[in-house]
């Protein structure tokens, strides 16, 4: 069995229809516009993405950063304008962390946890930066980059990877060598930790798990954080590698394909779950992987993910772990493959996702102010669909 049935609800029949794809966008925003509660509450936390953390949330992942540099996004691609004055909220984002930090409590985290992209400070300066440039703020950021060289987590959620993108995104944005010598320095750290079959071992809450194989925690979400600055050479030997590893995790029947988190026999984990989505699963290492993965599971996967149907409401509509991050593993095999088939049904979940963000708003009485599992991932997720690309957020560029 490749996925769980009750995991999954039947497609909306709503065609595609670009003009209601803008207009949503537009809601989400004007929705999110209206939710702000001021420049120290912000965002009222939901409760997974809250988790033993402090509300409201300030990080890139689930938080704050992430709310701002989507809006900025889609306000810089000309789908909508918001009301708030990102660059200022984004500076009293630093300053509220540092007076009310939201790590998860009663977890064991790395002991570089504020140098973290996604749940550290390193987002949130990034974010501060890109909406607001300061020779402080760059100095600051280029301080976490520096100290995370060595974060036992290698993953990019709170480790070495995750500031290679920071890094990245610094020297395109500043073109300032620093950034490229910092890149360098914790590229050439990262993969001397590569063992000798080609995994890492990520070192995490607590346990020591080797070979995962996720975007957020594993090898795909690594090496898409090294192939873009990485010379040639060892580029294509790391792409090579890779997809010999995938293709040898790859767990296959009727044309299609998923993945467990790690190397093991069988997809269920110790929880009976099998994952059909991006944190885990086939979506992810089709969205991380499209390019040097044979093709053939590339399809394989991405068929997995249509056969499924949308992830229910349980998981929701979100890039994470819901319906549109599913949705760019469609996006990404048209990327590779010009096939339009692919397109067309990244277009359907698109509008069964918008109509989930509906759904659960109504449930709730408010939506869901977080990047990676809220309204405002959808939103970009909609606007990649009608531009036809696949960027997925953060781990494609900034």
């Amino acid at each position: 069995m490749l996925y769980r049935p009750e995991a999954f609800e039947p497609l909306v029949d709503t065609p595609w229809s670009e003009l209601r794809a803008r207009a949503a966008i537009r809601s989400i925003v004007e929705d999110a516009d209206a939710a702000f509660r001021g420049p120290r509450l912000f965002w009222r936390a939901n409760e997974w993405d809250g988790w033993h953390g402090t509300s409201p949330m300030k990080n890139l992942y689930v938080g704050t950063a992430g709310v701002l540099w989507a809006l900025d996004r889609l306000r810089r691609r000309g789908y909508t304008e918001t009301k708030l004055d990102l660059a200022r909220l984004a500076h009293r984002n630093v300053e509220l962390v540092r007076e009310r930090p939201d790590y998860m409590k009663g977890m064991k985290l790395p002991a570089l946890r504020d140098s973290a992209l996604l749940t550290g400070e390193t987002g949130i300066l990034l974010v501060a930066w890109r909406l607001s440039p300061s020779p402080e703020i760059a100095d600051e950021l280029f301080e976490r980059v520096r100290a995370n060289v060595d974060n036992e987590a290698d993953e990019v959620m709170w480790g070495t990877p995750g500031t290679l993108l920071a890094a990245q995104a610094m020297l395109e944005w500043t073109a300032d060598e620093r950034w490229h010598d910092a890149w360098n320095e914790s590229a050439d750290a990262l993969l001397s930790r590569r063992d000798e079959e080609g995994y890492w071992t990520q070192r995490l809450y607590g346990q020591e798990l080797h070979g995962g194989l996720t975007p957020p925690h594993g090898l795909v979400g690594n090496v898409q954080a090294l192939l873009p600055l990485l010379d040639e050479t060892r580029a294509e030997a790391l792409k090579r590698e890779t997809a010999a590893l995938l293709a040898g995790n790859a767990v296959r029947a009727g044309g299609l394909a998923n993945w467990p988190p790690r190397p093991r026999p069988e997809l269920p984990g110790p929880d009976g779950q099998i994952r059909v989505q991006w944190c885990a699963g086939a979506p992810g290492i089709v969205i991380a992987a499209a390019t040097y993965l044979d093709e053939e599971l590339v399809r394989a996967g991405a068929e997995l993910a249509w056969h499924t149907g949308p992830p229910g409401l349980e998981k929701g509509p979100g890039i994470c772990h819901g319906t549109a991050g599913n949705g760019y593993a469609f996006l990404k095999t048209f990327a590779r493959t010009g096939d339009e088939q692919w397109l067309e049904r990244a277009r359907l979940f698109a509008m069964h996702a918008l109509e989930q963000v509906e759904r659960l708003r109504a449930e709730h009485g408010r939506g869901r102010y977080s990047l990676w599992t809220g309204d405002i991932g959808t939103a970009l997720y909609t606007a990649d669909c009608i531009d036809a690309t696949s960027r997925y957020p953060v781990f494609d560029g900034f």
